[in-house]
């Protein structure tokens, strides 16, 4: 049967389809991570964290599907990218999932006694369990710009020369940093839009405040330290986009300052980080001014912007290597096959709009503010 697109398009729109689905888990779930990152510092009293642990309480298990579909479409259709960075980034990867597993654990938990150094332990537990994955995830982005210490051999065997320790590097660092300040606002301005007016709101208001100046600041940074320092690579003008995926048959550069090569040769593409700083401003306005929808809809704008900055400047690249720039992996080499990219978009076209309506209704459902009042009174809360 002969496929109507061509490869070279169904890779780009695969392309598409896992920023979407990497921006689609930053946007819902990532408003989880932030709230729980606050949790501690915005909450005080016992009913006062009850409220802040229920704003995100029935949605959370459902906005973490995410992280698997991207995983899963990640496999399918990107798999030397899977299986690269899983077994390269397995330390990191431990972090997050042992983060993520601790996660249920302390929600169901919290609340099943009274006693409150039990109830302050799994509070911990929640801020650990939001914290840590922001900041990893982050931190991996950055590795990712970086180039990671991988290699193939002729038999296309992978070979992974790094370390745990070498994945927290000052710019990785700053990186993590940054998807923190992110998520934290992102939470804060959740926390705006859902909360009564009262103590914590306003506490989650200074927090996002805070959190939307230090994302500015390591937003601006990692542009100056990518214009000027030493990340960068190119590739090969003569590569075949829609070639074989195979690796070894493409060849790549190290070149300083590269990644922004895309936003000169096309200046149009400079609105999207000018988007991640606009929604952080807005976002900031909102929670200042309590425009909270406006609030939302900059971070929100926030998170599209800062996520699809990155994509967008290594583009065609999705995982560079250090060592080997030879083996890098890029769109047009690290695919799947032509006929198990078109048979996954034709899934995907039916299911995507599915959970999209599903989860819109969801949140249609379940919209209006948390009160302090219904948190003593109702036994169905954590």
């Amino acid at each position: 049967m002969a496929i109507p697109i061509d490869y070279e398009t169904l890779r780009l729109i695969w392309w598409v389809l896992i920023g979407v689905l990497l921006i689609g888990f930053a946007l819902t779930d990532g408003f989880d991570l932030g709230v729980t990152a606050m949790l501690p510092f915005i909450a005080r009293s016992d009913v006062e964290r009850r409220l802040v642990i229920n704003s995100v309480g029935a949605t959370w298990e459902g906005n973490q599907v995410w992280f698997i579909l991207g995983g899963g479409a990640i496999f399918a259709a990107w798999p030397f990218v899977y299986a690269v960075s899983f077994s390269g980034l397995y330390p990191a990867m431990f972090l997050v999932l042992a983060a993520l597993i601790l996660r249920p654990v302390a929600f169901k938990y919290r609340s099943k006694r009274p006693d409150p150094a039990w109830r302050s332990r799994w509070d911990w537990a929640l801020f650990v369990a939001g914290f840590v994955p922001a900041l990893v995830f982050g931190v991996a982005v950055g590795n990712v710009l970086i180039g990671l210490p991988f290699r193939f051999d002729d038999d296309l065997r992978s070979f992974y020369e790094g370390s745990l320790i070498a994945l927290f590097s000052p710019f990785a660092l700053l990186c993590g940093l940054l998807s923190v300040a992110m998520v934290v606002l992102h939470g804060a301005c959740w926390l705006a839009m859902k909360l009564e007016p009262g103590v914590v709101q306003v506490r989650a208001r200074r927090f996002g405040v805070a959190a939307a100046a230090a994302a500015i600041l390591l937003f601006a940074a990692g542009y100056v330290l990518i214009a000027w320092g030493p990340f960068g690579m190119r590739i090969d003008p003569a590569a075949i986009a829609g070639g074989p995926s195979n690796p070894r048959l493409s060849s790549s550069s190290v070149m300083a300052g590269a990644w922004l090569d895309n936003f000169h040769m096309r200046p149009w593409l400079w609105v999207v980080p000018l988007l991640g700083f606009i929604g952080v401003v807005l976002a900031a306005a909102g929670l200042r001014f309590r425009r909270d929808l406006m609030a939302f809809a900059g971070s929100s704008l926030a998170t599209f912007g800062i996520i699809a900055t990155v994509g967008l400047s290594m583009f065609p690249f999705i995982l560079p290597s250090s060592i080997d720039p030879r083996s890098s992996l890029t769109v047009w080499n690290a695919s799947s096959s032509h006929a198990t990219l078109f048979v996954m978009l034709i899934v995907t076209a039916v299911m995507l709009p599915l959970v999209l309506l599903y989860t819109a209704w969801v949140y249609r459902v379940l919209f209006g503010r948390l009160t302090a009042e219904e948190i003593r009174i109702n036994p169905d809360f954590y």
